[in-house]
């Protein structure tokens, strides 16, 4: 046994825990004839650094992996990073222009050739971090998805999609990052709200019999326009349906369509289609007729006004950006005496009619995103997506919570094709040659490729790469050896048991990795897939940088310890919610940590060790029994709630049982045992000792997922042991007895102890205070608890004397425990009538705050009207008050 320091200091011990671990293999997967447990980490950007979504993600991982370990499982935690093309390639990038230089200025491979330096120098800081936080992973196996292996599985899965018409090169609208110059998916668009226009125009039909009105936010799109849409239920324009206008500015003749896009009640009932600039005019363009190949292109990569395929755009226009076009164009309309100007509500006309719009920017370059008409790769995803919407409807992948199927099946059943080629440098290449007549070649080597060609062919590489939600969808299975081996169960690790993921990319990742593994591996990548909420802030705002309500994790492991952090992610996770940061809460796991190391200490002070594993040692007294029947019960139920990823109701059982019945109650019960009566009952000590060193055991194993660093450290701390702890046995309390009576005896016993502490502190009666009790209508098995409980409630109810004589007249506590009223005089202990005062006014000024607060809550402006953390805020405190009222009421009543 080590003696503890008699203070809990979490940075003293969470590293060397951590070295040591690692250092000893005890990450990695060893158990050849165990049960194969497999978990995937998402793996973070390369460019990355610990936030607070990731402390929450791998905690939980790390929760059901070290479980399983203890399970006696051989668990294997996959662990790597991404590549982040765009990510990494900015900030690369940056570096370069701090030293005045640009990508251009070098060549592709000289570029590529400076990510891998900078990915050796600085690329392992969220791996590092990681660490900090406890997670148990398989670093001997790390995993990077440009390292050589996975690249190989990247370049299969393209060539064979391809060759079997599952990928394939086509015109489409795309988000366009003019500042990256790349298409982005849309997980990388962040839709703001600007104070925005709305300009109304008049377009002139070419028969000169009139014109018909559209209105528009991106008045310069009019530059590429190829048809004005009408409903064709709009009896106001069915007789132009099929007729011509004549545009502004470029004289472009394009025909008035009828589409169901057209909503009658919106503006005119008239749309103006820019197909090659708009997702919704896109699609109306295909509808009309207009292939993907013959629609108007007005921009170039930076978003610059170019010549369309007709030559109409005046040339003074050639060359401006997009917003210089927009106030070029809007003078030009006004000058042509087309532009329909807004008259405000004070009389006043305007060019434009005011509107906040949704607009999309690019979440890493800060501009405008434009739909943008250009020739990418795309991923057939409606064909692969059957069998992952069938896996979910089987069962064969279990998504928890359920309450998320539907959305899945939503947008899984409306899935468009998936574009896959990104305009970077850093990524995997797309394994795609071309011709001069731009036919593609593709294949896993320019050598195939060529072969394909004919040897007499010259061919050009596609410079594009791959995205990195491509790449990161083989996860399950390449990193995992897959194509290089020939074992298509791959040891027995595919699928992964269990994927932990925020909701937020099931369907950029998790949905994406269900289609791949299906089809590539003919089975589910992974069988239950677990999404988790949001961490907000405190008042259930959404962190972001730009407000400033962002949380460092690494800052509240500096504070409070790992294990703290742990907890709290733990403790907040409930399903189907987001969580609400909360640092007094992360602060209050610190103190429960602190707590189980003083109650150790407690331990090592009264002669009690680290026990022999297996069942629970025999027990005689009552308290023991009880405490062994309060663990098998905690068990059971974290048994419960972890077979269903609950992983809240886990924490509070190990908190509650750890805090109130083991710390609180069942330390406090047996210090007469291992004290004062030692010397006449040495057997019940060592019984106590036996007792109290198992429970303790069975604490450390049942905590450790939840806080690791504590955990191990106590385990050592209590007795030589001939393994670590995160290697030890799960217990295992199948068969174990229970004892009801003496589960019971101690239950009562507790809730009268309870009873008297709490009435003497409404009271104002100091705790050492010594009183008398004094029974009514106690039955035999009461009268038999009282007597058995001299000792206890002697110590810890100061209760000098229990009689079940007839209490003397006069004021008294009167306490209901089951069947029996425990009577305690109060004359000579407190002022009674001051005591009634105090109480009385208490119990106004309580009443007074509860019915304002409930006056406000009834008030429906106040809860329309106020803010939702307002408005529950105020809930809290009618609550709080409302049950202050009653408690102090109920201790008046008391009095007598």
């Amino acid at each position: 046994m080590t003696e503890l320091p008699k203070t809990f200091d979490p940075a003293a011990i969470e590293t060397r825990w951590y070295q040591h671990w690692e250092a000893n293999g005890l990450f990695r997967p060893d158990r050849p004839n165990a049960e194969p447990w497999t978990i995937v980490n998402p793996p973070p950007n390369v460019t990355g650094s610990l936030h607070i979504g990731h402390a929450l993600d791998n905690t939980l991982q790390d929760i059901l992996t070290r479980h399983a370990r203890l399970k006696g499982k051989d668990a294997l935690w996959v662990v790597g990073t991404d590549h982040a093309g765009i990510a990494t390639q900015m900030v690369v990038e940056r570096q370069m222009a701090a030293k005045s230089e640009k990508r251009t200025d070098v060549s592709r491979e000289d570029f590529v050739a400076k990510v891998w330096d900078w990915k050796a120098e600085s690329g392992g800081e969220i791996t590092r971090q990681l660490r900090r936080l406890g997670c148990s992973m398989d670093w001997a196996n790390e995993r990077f998805t440009m390292d050589e292996g996975f690249s190989k599985a990247v370049l299969k899965v393209f060539v064979e999609l391809h060759r079997q018409g599952l990928l394939y090169r086509d015109k489409r609208l795309v988000n366009w990052d003019p500042g990256l110059g790349t298409a982005i998916s849309d997980l990388e668009v962040e839709t703001k709200e600007i104070a925005g226009k709305f300009w109304h125009l008049r377009y002139p039909l070419a028969d000169g019999s009139g014109y018909i009105e559209v209105a528009t936010t991106r008045p310069e799109t009019m530059l590429a326009d190829m048809a004005v849409a009408v409903n064709p239920e709009d009896a106001r324009y069915t007789a132009l349906i099929g007729k011509q206008v004549k545009l502004p500015i470029t004289g472009r003749l394009i025909p008035i369509v009828a589409d169901d896009h057209a909503d009658p009640a919106l503006g005119s009932g008239a749309v103006k289609i820019t197909p090659g600039h708009d997702f919704n005019d896109f699609e109306v363009g295909r509808r009309a007729g207009i292939e993907a190949r013959d629609m108007l292109n007005m921009l170039d990569a930076k978003a610059q006004v170019c010549q369309t395929a007709d030559g109409l755009i005046p040339a003074e226009l050639i060359g401006l950006d997009r917003f210089a076009a927009r106030a070029a164009i809007v003078e030009r309309l006004k000058a042509e005496g087309v532009l329909i100007a807004h008259v405000d509500k004070e009389g006043v006309e305007h060019d434009a009619e005011p509107r906040t719009i949704q607009t999309p920017y690019g979440d890493r370059s800060g501009v405008v995103i434009e739909p943008w008409l250009t020739d990418q790769w795309y991923v057939d995803a409606k064909t692969l997506a059957q069998p992952a919407i069938e896996a979910v409807k089987s069962g064969a992948i279990k998504m928890v919570p359920k309450s998320w199927e539907k959305t899945f099946f939503n947008w899984m059943d409306n899935i468009q094709p998936w574009c896959v080629s990104r305009q970077l440098w850093w990524g995997h290449q797309i394994p795609a040659w071309f011709d001069a007549d731009g036919k593609a070649y593709v294949a896993e080597t320019e050598e195939a490729a060529q072969a394909q060609a004919g040897a007499d062919v010259a061919l050009t590489r596609d410079p594009d790469v791959l995205d990195t939600w491509f790449s990161s969808a083989l996860w399950p299975f390449a990193t995992l050896g897959w194509p290089e081996t020939d074992d298509p169960t791959l040891g027995g690790r595919y699928p992964n048991d269990v994927l932990i993921s925020g909701f937020d990319i099931l369907f950029f990742w998790d949905a994406r990795m269900m289609m791949q593994g299906l089809h590539f591996m003919q089975d589910v990548p992974f069988k239950t897939l677990y999404l988790h909420g949001l961490v907000r802030a405190a008042d259930g705002a959404k962190m972001s940088k730009s407000k400033g309500n962002t949380v460092d994790p690494l800052g509240l492991i500096d504070a409070y310890g790992a294990d703290a952090l742990r907890f709290f992610m733990a403790a907040m996770e409930s399903q189907g919610r987001d969580i609400k940061m909360d640092e007094k809460r992360v602060e209050g796991y610190r103190n429960f940590a602190t707590k189980l190391w003083n109650a150790s200490r407690f331990a090592q002070a009264n002669g009690i060790g680290g026990s022999t594993p297996g069942k629970a040692p025999a027990a005689t007294l009552a308290v023991n029994q009880w405490i062994i029947g309060e663990t098998i019960a905690t068990v059971q139920a974290m048994d419960l709630a972890l077979a269903d990823l609950r992983f809240d109701a886990a924490a509070e059982a190990i908190y509650q049982f750890v805090w109130n019945r083991f710390c609180d109650w069942y330390l406090e019960l047996i210090k007469p045992t291992l004290g004062e009566d030692a010397v006449t009952y040495p057997e019940h000590a060592v019984e106590t000792r036996a007792v109290a060193g198992w429970v303790l055991d069975q604490i450390l194993v049942l905590l450790h997922p939840f806080m690791p660093f504590i955990t191990e450290e106590l385990w050592h701390a209590m007795a030589p042991r001939e393994h670590d702890l995160i290697v030890a046995q799960w217990p295992l309390v199948d068969g174990e007895h229970i004892d009801a009576e003496a589960m019971a005896d101690i239950a009562w016993r507790i809730r009268l102890i309870g009873e008297v502490r709490t009435a003497k502190n409404e009271l104002g009666i100091a705790p050492g205070t010594q009183l008398k009790a004094y029974v009514r209508d106690a039955d035999a098995t009461t009268q038999r608890r009282v007597n058995g409980a001299y000792t206890a409630l002697r110590k810890l109810a100061r209760l000098q004397e229990v009689s079940f004589e007839p209490a003397p007249a006069g004021a008294a506590i009167q306490l209901v425990v089951d069947e029996a009223t425990y009577v305690i005089p109060l004359d000579g202990i407190i002022d009674l009538d001051a005591e009634r005062a105090r109480l009385t006014k208490a119990i106004a000024a309580a009443a007074k705050e509860r019915d304002a607060l409930a006056g406000r809550l009834g008030n429906p402006s106040f809860v329309e009207r106020a803010k939702p953390e307002a408005v529950e805020k105020a809930k809290a405190d009618h609550a709080d008050k409302a049950a202050e009222a009653e408690r102090l009421s109920a201790a008046l009543a008391r009095l007598g």
